[in-house]
């Protein structure tokens, strides 16, 4: 049973996030469904889409965030909410944008108390893959080593290594800790930019098939404490991209590690978004992207893909709108029934956490999805 709905979407306020919820081509397929979409003025400015454009599409532009809040079912956005957004919210009202709970209890006790039904992108599933995750996935692993090459200049505190070398002089080493899409396009662009590549994972078959893909171009190890130790020792850039859906990352670069790297060496954490999979990491922005420790160089940007706004909302929307669109159609409780991939994405719903990972994460209590709505 089909229902009209009303979509809003606004600007983002996280530092430098110029990436949107929805593009005017989204718009338009919304209102092609008989809903009604709400653009607050200057939301796709920094990704290239002026309000015109959405207007033309359909959209109603309205001046400030509280009131597309006001007026909106269902929020479409990119990142979580701010603090100063929290008061927006209302019961029943969806919240459909990436949450990362694991890694911001303050934003997860604000879901729950609000009553609102929060669905997260990067746990909506389709069979194994993260649909949603994988566009910004790939996006992260590609900057990962055009950032780690940069910061290793000696002007921004790196050991001053070009990783692909010239002739006469050893490659850098860059070395990868894990294989999923983040590691994989980052191994991709290593591999074309010519450096040293090692890359650990915990799945031997998910390393077969990465060897299969890259050949001798990566060596791949198994993820044990040994390798991971000896790994670091050579590396010049180390990208962590280990991820466990809506959980915390693990920590595996632990800071008694750092001691065993060369100085000026350059850490990458993707994972950040998740708490970070190295120890000594915390979250940095794109003002402020590095710091050092222990003569190690960490860059944890918390929004790397908000760096290239244009590609990033369009490849995140070519996967969110489909979902945003089921969810419009039918309303979170049959589109959940008829589609249990987007089930998982359902975080928090209606003060109740029903996301497992999520709940063992912050030490919420479980509740099955089925028994709220």
């Amino acid at each position: 049973m089909e229902c009209q709905m009303i979509i809003g979407t606004t600007k983002e306020l996280k530092n430098h996030e110029y990436r949107v919820g929805l593009t005017p081509d989204n718009v338009l397929a919304y209102v092609a469904k008989g809903h009604t979409v709400y653009v607050e003025t200057g939301a796709g400015v920094g990704a290239g889409f002026s309000d015109e454009e959405y207007a033309n599409a359909g959209a109603v532009i309205l001046s400030t965030p509280a009131e597309v809040f006001a007026k909106a079912d269902m929020i479409v956005k990119v990142k979580e909410l701010e603090e100063c957004e929290y008061d927006y919210l209302r019961e029943g009202q969806i919240l459909y944008t990436y949450l990362h709970l694991a890694a911001n209890p303050a934003f997860a006790k604000a879901l729950v108390e609000k009553k609102a039904i929060a669905i997260a992108y990067e746990t909506i599933t389709d069979g194994p893959n993260l649909p949603c995750l994988r566009p910004m996935s790939q996006i992260a692993g590609r900057l990962s080593v055009q950032e780690g090459a940069k910061y290793l200049e000696k002007g921004f505190g790196g050991r001053g290594i070009l990783l692909g070398g010239v002739p006469g002089v050893e490659r850098g080493k860059i070395v990868i800790i894990g294989g999923g899409v983040a590691g994989t396009y980052a191994a991709k662009a290593a591999v074309g930019i010519d450096a040293q590549v090692t890359l650990l994972d915990i799945n031997a078959n998910r390393l077969a098939y990465l060897e299969d893909i890259f050949g001798a171009s990566v060596t791949t190890l198994y993820s044990t404490e040994a390798n991971i130790r000896k790994a670091l020792m050579e590396a010049d850039l180390v990208i962590g991209s280990v991820l466990i859906p809506g959980a915390s990352a693990p920590k595996l670069v632990r800071r008694e590690h750092l001691s065993l790297m060369k100085k000026g060496a350059v850490i990458v954490d993707i994972a950040i978004d998740q708490g970070g999979c190295c120890e000594s990491s915390h979250v940095t922005s794109h003002d402020h992207p590095i710091f050092v420790e222990e003569g190690v160089v960490h860059y944890c940007v918390g929004n790397m893909p908000g760096a290239v706004p244009h590609t990033s909302t369009v490849a995140l929307t070519n996967s969110t709108l489909r979902y945003g669109l089921m969810i419009a159609d039918l309303g979170v409780s049959e589109a959940t029934k008829a589609n249990e991939g987007l089930a998982n994405g359902v975080n928090i719903c209606l003060g109740k956490c029903t996301n497992i990972n999520v709940a063992k994460s912050l030490d919420l209590e479980y509740t099955e999805l089925s028994e709220v709505i």
